[in-house]
């Protein structure tokens, strides 16, 4: 993929311009009057009006003042510009000196920050402020291109590659009796055709076949640049010249001189391969995005709504939060929602990468696009449209194959330069030839060689394929890749941080033992109970389902106060006989001068077997032990062959863990891990991970707790388990569709193999140019045989990056092995 970030540039005219802004953040006039004044004090600035009903701001600006250098001042004010993400397709790039030049036009307009280009998927995504869509197509067409906007609806380019297919038809029918007397010279044979009929065959070919050439070709010339296309219909043309001028020339003295040879074979061969390469190229990189398509064809068109008692097929685009949908058996669920009748398995094998059936039950959660199995369920719906998991998966998808890879701008770098020099080397053959050798005939072939075989398109295919595949392909298995950055950094991940709970555990601990100091252990749980019951952590919800089993009743608790990483306090009771009443770890205890020796040889005895501990206090006076809570966490079956894998392949795995030491101790014992930090506070989390970069190099983190956000965004790279937060999945560069550990070396496994095929792919995207280029140069390749290579180079690193598709993983229980069987 190719793309870039960068800031918009100044505009040209000097002449003052006026420019609106939204801005957010403004609650009152002094709020206006402050955003103003931010803005007249920007230098070019002769007068700034804020709308403060439609939260706008109308700035006159002298031309040299850049739009960002605006956005700056208001945010320094305290406020911000809202941006709005754009996306369009883009019709006639052909190479990466295409996208720089769509760049370049895109980040001339106001208000523009940012632009992504994809080659391969031949779309841009741009972030703007108050920058209409029509101002972009708009820039687009400018640069001699065509912009079209993007929405889910948006067909598939059919007609396009139809007329690649007929046109590269009848391009190949009417260069094979060209290209035939070729064959029978080598056999000594002339099948030589006469210079009129070359002419005939090749004309169509080089004007109506190779038009496209010419147009692209064309519009790069007046934007003031250069690519691909233009190489092309520069070198066809200068063979067809040549070849004119000989059958002129040849006519004119045919009675007293031999057969002149003409090249018309040489400009319809290059023209047909390269119409060949294009045809090939938009096959491949169309298999690039399959996993996308096959994700788009999850949504069912229509779904069954129970309304007033009866049932009735809507369109699922109608579906609305709260509606209740009713799935028959066989049948692909409409909408995310959850299940509050019947009972059966769901194929999520698309959405999770997990083949086998999961069995749901009422009150289960159910993911739109999944297979109903044998059962009929009503679901009450939850979530539609954009706010979908399915809708989730795709941008999530989209995104990271829009983004560019660091690695990409450097290749950007010899783009941008290519095509110049180029021409400037197909220039010094044409003299060079000329000068020294005298032949002005065989100046211009080996100048045409030289322009045909360059290769600016392989440069720019040869990283957004590779990312297109290896995402897709982890996508298909249950890794969600964010960006092409967090791909291309965990191919050299060297340690793995692992959370505990929920992470390397089940995440549903059951509480175990409950001591009491008084022996009034009723009392004790309901107190622990009332105090937790609005608590999502796992060890509260954990204390309030024993006390749901044991049918207790609870006291009131009020004035809930949680401290992270500690515990949570509460009091009990009402009037003088409320009570300050405390649950948490040994640390806050400690720090508390709670005394815990009544209990400890307890708590020991839980720690050695692997259990985590917490405490409760009373505070309301002296600080009192009141009982020791011990509780249980199965390990994930798949979590000791994740860490032996990570192992195995040279990769250091650490357990850090808010828990005891003995109890982690224990827990890493089973795991089969070596290193481990416990009683470690959140935040000290992102603390550790800089200490581990420290040791062994790039770190990835692993979690699924609010509490773990902070050391996934500091982490080389963040995995977020699925089953995990919000906060989470947002702050982690990958998402595990299901909470499997062993996924954690796939994805590193897998962003290796990506890496190794971008390398392999800029190798050969190099090679080709770095080889052939002097080849032809120096006139030992001929065009058409350069043509040849130019058309192959495209096609070659498109097709090196789709041998991804064959990568199973070592977590593998996928849609594509049920496929295969």
């Amino acid at each position: 993929m190719v793309s870039t970030l960068m800031t918009a540039s100044t505009a040209s005219s000097n002449h003052p311009r006026s420019l609106g802004l939204p801005v957010s953040g403004m609650t009152c006039a002094s709020c206006a009057a402050r955003v103003e004044k931010a803005l007249r004090a920007v230098h070019g600035v002769s007068e700034a009006s804020v709308n403060l009903a439609t939260e706008r701001v109308n700035v006159t600006l002298d031309a040299q003042t850049e739009t960002e250098v605006l956005v700056a001042a208001i945010r320094r004010a305290g406020y911000d510009v809202p941006t709005t993400n754009t996306d369009l397709a883009i019709d006639g790039m052909t190479c990466a000196s295409c996208v720089a030049r769509v760049e370049k036009a895109l980040l001339k307009l106001d208000g523009v920050e940012a632009v992504d280009v994809n080659l391969a998927t031949e779309r841009a995504h741009v972030v703007s402020h108050a920058v209409s869509e029509e101002d972009l197509i708009a820039a687009i067409a400018r640069a001699g291109y065509a912009a079209t906007s993007i929405n889910e609806e948006s067909p598939a380019p059919a007609p396009m590659r139809d007329t690649q297919k007929w046109m590269l038809l009848a391009s190949a029918l009417l260069t094979l009796p060209l290209v035939m007397p070729m064959l029978g010279s080598a056999s000594g044979r002339d099948w030589m055709l006469p210079g009129l009929w070359q002419w005939v065959l090749a004309t169509p070919v080089q004007f109506v076949c190779g038009a496209r050439f010419y147009r692209a070709g064309w519009r790069a010339l007046k934007a003031g640049a250069g690519n691909m296309d233009l190489l092309v219909a520069l070198g066809t043309s200068a063979a067809y010249g040549l070849s004119v001028y000989q059958l002129l020339v040849g006519s004119a003295h045919a009675a007293h001189a031999g057969p002149t040879h003409l090249y018309f074979e040489a400009s319809a061969a290059v023209i047909t391969l390269v119409l060949l390469g294009k045809w090939l190229e938009t096959r491949a990189k169309r298999s690039t995005t399959e996993a996308i398509r096959a994700l788009q064809k999850l949504r069912p068109e229509t779904a069954r709504v129970r309304k007033d008692g009866t049932e009735q097929d809507v369109p699922a685009a109608q579906l609305r939060v709260g509606d209740i949908v009713i799935v028959r058996p066989g049948e692909r669920i409409a909408a995310d929602g959850h299940i509050i009748e019947g009972r059966s398995h769901v194929d999520e094998s698309l959405l999770t990468g997990e083949s086998l059936p999961v069995p749901k039950n009422i009150g289960d959660v159910v993911t739109g696009g999944a297979v109903n199995g044998e059962g009929l369920i009503a679901l009450a719906v939850g979530a539609v449209g954009a706010a979908s998991q399915l809708a989730h998966i795709i941008a999530l998808i989209e995104n990271a194959q829009a983004k560019k890879a660091p690695i990409q701008r450097q290749v950007d770098k010899v783009s941008a330069i290519f095509v110049p020099v180029v021409l400037g080397l197909a220039l010094l053959t044409l003299l060079g030839w000329w000068l020294i050798g005298g032949d002005l005939e065989h100046a211009i072939l080996n100048a045409v060689a030289v322009l045909v075989i360059a290769c600016p398109c392989a440069l720019g295919l040869a990283t957004p394929a590779a990312i297109m595949a290896g995402t897709g392909v982890a996508a298909r298995r249950g890794i969600l890749i964010k960006d092409a950055e967090a791909l291309e950094i965990a191919h050299d991940v060297r340690a793995v941080m692992f959370d505990k709970t929920g992470t390397l555990t089940v995440g549903k601990p059951e509480l175990i033992v409950l001591e009491s100091v008084g022996g009034q252990r009723d009392a004790a749980l309901a107190m622990a109970a009332a105090i937790q019951s609005g608590s999502e952590h796992p060890l509260a919800k954990a204390v309030v389902a024993e006390a749901q089993r044991q049918s207790l009743t609870l006291p009131a608790a009020s004035e809930v106060t949680v401290e992270a990483g500690r515990g949570i306090g509460a009091r009990i009771g009402a009037g003088d006989s409320r009570r300050h009443i405390v649950i948490g770890s040994p640390r806050w205890m400690s720090e508390l001068q709670v005394n815990t020796t009544a209990l400890a040889a307890h708590a020991e005895a839980q720690q050695d077997q692997g259990h985590t501990v917490s405490w409760m206090a009373d505070l309301t006076g002296q600080p009192t032990l009141l009982a020791m809570l011990a509780f249980g966490d199965k390990v994930r079956p798949e979590s000791t062959a994740a860490i032996r894998t990570l192992t195995a392949r040279g990769i250091a795995a650490v357990l850090v863990t808010g828990d005891h030491a003995s109890s982690a101790a224990t827990a890493a014992t089973q795991l089969g891990l070596t290193e481990v930090r416990a009683e470690v506070l959140p935040a000290d989390k992102a603390t550790i991970v800089a200490e581990l970069r420290q040791k062994f190099g790039k770190v990835a983190m692993v979690g699924d707790g609010i509490n773990d956000g902070p050391a996934l965004a500091a982490a080389d790279v963040g995995f977020a388990m699925g089953g995990g937060t919000d906060v989470a999945m947002q702050a982690a560069g990958v998402t595990l569709m299901r909470s499997d550990p062993r996924l954690v070396a796939d994805t590193i496994d897998i962003s290796r193999r990506t890496w190794h095929k971008i390398r392999q792919n800029l190798f050969w995207a190099f090679i080709y140019n770095i080889i052939g280029i002097p080849l032809a140069a120096a006139g030992q390749l001929d065009p058409v045989i350069a043509g040849a290579a130019m058309a192959l180079s495209s096609v070659s690193v498109v097709s090196n990056a789709l041998l991804l598709k064959r990568w199973r993983g070592s977590a593998t229980s996928t849609l594509a092995d049920k496929e295969r069987t």
